[in-house]
């Protein structure tokens, strides 16, 4: 008990409990539409939330009663768009539930879990605990490897915990001040350190299964050379010495096309780019070019295909928070 004291002193700014359940079951909904939620004393609970939005990155530290949030259906990336959660511990506890496995996070730990499968979120007492929502896409990783590292629970007390964790705590001690592009691109900046940080773990518990070794070899080499205009299926499959029809079957069982994927990873690398303050200046084909897109008008194309907008627009709405 004394040391969820101690982390909950850390946090200033405490959320008001100011909501009763009917309230809050009414405020949870509208933020995520597909759960359920329950408490065994309707009349008793109280909750509340201060929360920060950084364009496709919410933030809510949200301090509550003991209920639990239940999510039972398999979504459509239509219907949640396939988003990841990240929950930080603070005070209480919660038990997480996802992909088989069970994780109790105590204060200083913290955990992933996605919208569009199936979990559950107990909190079996009063608790207090960060809950930071993005689009999967910002992990750099596709189905198979982020349903390994789900409701696998980093610690502050070892290994890159302690590394990761203090930096998500102070996201949290500092909510108020979390504005603009330069904090949008903190937030991405700790998410990506997260990955490495939750592969180590899984590793650790002996979670992680390479049940298709070459779509992890290609993805890696795609990775290294999104830059090169002449990348492509052909390419890769003469580089591991397979046939085209063998890469595009490794492809395929992970839902994906060679072509898709590297056309999508290039879109996305060009959005990343131009919500970094440090490429503010930079024009758009420029940062295109980078990434082995040599035609400004395909780029806007494609961009606007796959984010329903043009590349000048994001950027203009990035910079405008």
């Amino acid at each position: 008990m004394q040391q969820q004291q101690d982390v909950s002193a850390q946090t200033n700014s405490v959320p008001q409990r100011n909501l009763d359940f009917w309230d809050w079951a009414r405020h949870v909904r509208e933020n995520f539409p597909a759960v359920e939620i329950s408490t065994p004393d309707r009349a008793a609970f109280r909750a509340g939330e201060n929360y920060v939005s950084l364009g496709e990155v919410q933030l809510f530290d949200m301090y509550t009663g003991p209920h639990t949030v239940t999510q039972n259906k398999v979504l459509s990336s239509v219907e949640d768009k396939n988003l990841c959660k990240l929950s930080l511990q603070f005070a209480g506890t919660t038990l997480l539930t996802q992909d088989n496995r069970e994780c109790l996070l105590q204060p200083g730990d913290l955990a992933l879990y996605v919208a569009h499968r199936p979990y559950t979120l107990h909190y079996e007492h009063d608790q207090r605990s960060l809950i930071i929502q993005f689009p999967q896409e910002l992990l750099h990783l596709v189905q198979n490897q982020i349903s390994q590292v789900t409701a696998v629970p980093i610690s502050e007390d070892s290994g890159l915990g302690k590394v990761a964790v203090p930096l998500f705590k102070q996201l949290a001690l500092n909510l108020h001040i979390l504005q603009g592009p330069h904090a949008l691109q903190l937030v991405r900046s700790a998410l990506e350190m997260l990955v490495t940080v939750l592969f180590a773990a899984a590793r650790n518990r002996n979670e992680l299964h390479e049940d298709n070794p070459l779509f992890e070899q290609a993805v890696a080499f795609i990775d290294d050379h999104l830059h090169d205009p002449e990348l492509g299926p052909q390419m890769i499959a003469d580089y591991f010495y397979v046939s085209l029809r063998q890469l595009h079957g490794k492809f395929s069982a992970e839902d994906h096309t060679v072509s898709s994927y590297i056309r999508n990873e290039r879109i996305r690398r060009i959005r990343d780019d131009l919500a970094n303050p440090a490429y503010k200046t930079e024009t758009v084909q420029s940062i295109s070019l980078r990434y082995g897109l040599t035609d400004a008008s395909h780029v806007s194309k494609l961009f606007k295909q796959t984010y329903g907008e043009t590349p000048s627009g994001y950027r203009s709405s990035i910079f405008d928070i």
